[in-house]
């Protein structure tokens, strides 16, 4: 069974933010069940943990990763790092069924040939949130962002290439992916503060997985 169908019998909709970025409505519903079982694995071989900023405060989400490089932040910046701090050990591979939900996410708003080389995961519990900013510590702007969401829902926000621009307010259920890219792919974008939920899959918490190109 292709979890990703996308030929015309799948029951996932697009509905669009801007030039550029898109919301696949329930486009990873069908295998999330196999993504948060993958999910144990990798979060096994690298916790989940808080990072701390560069100005000493520690994120309210917690965060790990897969792939060939992780988000580092720390008291000397943000960065990527091909060592995981906190293990010491290269971060877990990227699986199939990540590479390929990424992939066929970008192909479906319109940007094929996508291959992530870092995807993200970030745990939210309730009162957990991000603020606003730009993904700019990529190398490489010209691939999309992938965004899957998992477990209880949230508010993302989508604004605009500044960072003054008043952002849309965007409700994201379990399975939605957020694709943003082209004239879009440096725009502002942050989640609201998660509210208390319990789903049947993640209880309190919601995940999201954030595919990248970073070089």
């Amino acid at each position: 069974m292709d979890l990703f169908s996308t030929d015309g019998t799948e029951s996932w909709w697009q509905e669009p933010i801007c030039p550029g970025a898109v919301v696949l409505r329930q486009f990873a519903t069908a295998a999330t069940t196999d993504i948060l079982t993958t999910l144990d694995g990798l979060i096994a071989d690298a916790p989940l943990r808080q990072m701390q900023t560069p100005g000493g405060g520690k994120m309210s989400a917690a965060l790990s990763a897969c792939g060939d490089y992780g988000w580092v932040s720390d008291r000397r910046g943000y960065r990527y790092a091909a060592i995981d701090p906190l293990t010491q050990q290269a971060w877990p591979e990227m699986p199939d069924l990540l590479s390929t939900l990424a992939a066929r996410a970008a192909a479906a708003a319109g940007y094929p040939h996508y291959s992530p080389d870092v995807c993200l995961i970030n745990c939210y519990e309730t009162g957990a949130k991000m603020g606003l900013h730009q993904d700019k510590d990529e190398l490489d702007f010209s691939a999309p962002i992938v965004s899957v969401s998992l477990g209880v829902p949230a508010n993302f926000q989508f604004g605009g290439a500044k960072r003054t621009d008043k952002p849309v307010k965007i409700p994201l259920q379990h399975g939605d992916v957020v694709v943003w890219g082209g004239p879009a792919r440096l725009n502002f974008h942050g989640v609201l503060t998660v509210r208390k939920a319990l789903h049947p899959l993640t209880g309190s918490r919601r995940f999201n997985l954030t595919f990248r190109k970073t070089h």
